[in-house]
């Protein structure tokens, strides 16, 4: 059986996330989530077109961070269902799990979906490890999360509220860059990531908070300190204050996908550095202009 990945706080480290927070948050939403899940929804439909562009049938899938079970798998498939809200995981008959701490067996899997979840996890690495080590030898990895660059007027708002105490109130965001490097370091083989943005027109700051609070999106980071209404009057000025001729405050959602594979040696590999047969000079030297 697996192992769960250690817990940050177990060997020093100080934790990111309030895992019971999270979980709150995320029962707290399930009962209005259909309410919230556009982002989710953008995201099962990148994780869909990127499925149907893989020419293999897969019979055994993982959904991890499950929500309301919305992801709709390939027919003939058999999927298990988790998710780290205990509301969610029985709405979608799954199990409740953290992603770093999976119930499963080495190469239980052929293929792991995940929308929405993996930024928030206290040790990413490890679920990424977790999740590629639960996949059969040639397994495909399909995630979405939102990442770096979101958010900007919401981030703003705050520092506009707070100019002499700034306090981190928005999750820390991982970039499309970093997403690849992490995939490499799990042990994914043909890594890749990239990004879709989403842009969501707002008409004052609380329609926003709503929505983040409806998406299991707001605060759960381990250190939080309270905002106080004075603050919150002037965040909500300062994001008024963005806004457009049409009365209304853009907001920038930047989704990234990541896709990755169980190392097979079917795989294709890449050339050994060195093992060219051409020099780039040899190559450039008749082409015109060089």
């Amino acid at each position: 059986m697996n192992g769960p990945a250690p817990d940050p706080a177990s060997q020093g480290r100080p934790a990111i996330f309030d895992r019971h927070a999270r979980r709150r948050h995320r029962d707290r939403a399930e009962s209005r989530f259909a309410e919230h899940d556009f982002v989710h929804a953008a995201m099962l439909d990148g994780l869909a077109e990127r499925l149907d562009a893989v020419k293999r049938d897969f019979t055994d899938i993982l959904d991890l961070g499950s929500w309301t079970g919305g992801f709709l798998a390939p027919p003939g498939a058999r999927v298990a269902r988790t998710d780290p809200g205990f509301a969610f995981a029985r709405a979608s008959r799954g199990v409740q799990a953290d992603e770093d701490r999976l119930p499963f067996a080495d190469a239980s899997f052929d293929c792991v979906v995940s929308a929405g979840v993996l930024d928030q996890v206290d040790d990413l690495p490890g679920a990424l490890t977790l999740a590629r080590r639960v996949l059969r030898p040639d397994g495909l990895f399909l995630a979405a999360f939102v990442g770096a660059g979101s958010f900007p007027a919401l981030k703003a708002a705050f520092r506009a509220a707070e100019p002499d105490r700034p306090v981190a109130r928005v999750h820390p965001q991982i970039d499309v860059r970093s997403a690849g490097d992490l995939l490499v370091r799990a042990g994914f083989a043909l890594p890749v990531a990239d990004v879709e943005t989403l842009d969501v027109g707002y008409p004052n700051l609380f329609r926003l908070l709503d929505d983040l609070r409806g998406m299991a999106a707001s605060n759960a980071l381990a250190e939080r300190h309270p905002l106080s209404r004075t603050a919150l009057a002037r965040a909500a000025d300062a994001f008024a204050a963005a806004a457009g001729p049409d009365g209304r405050t853009r907001e920038r959602i930047d989704i990234v996908f990541l896709t990755g594979w169980s190392p097979d040696a079917s795989q294709p590999k890449p050339a050994r550095r060195g093992s060219a047969t051409a020099s780039l000079a040899a190559a450039l030297k008749d082409k015109p202009g060089t």
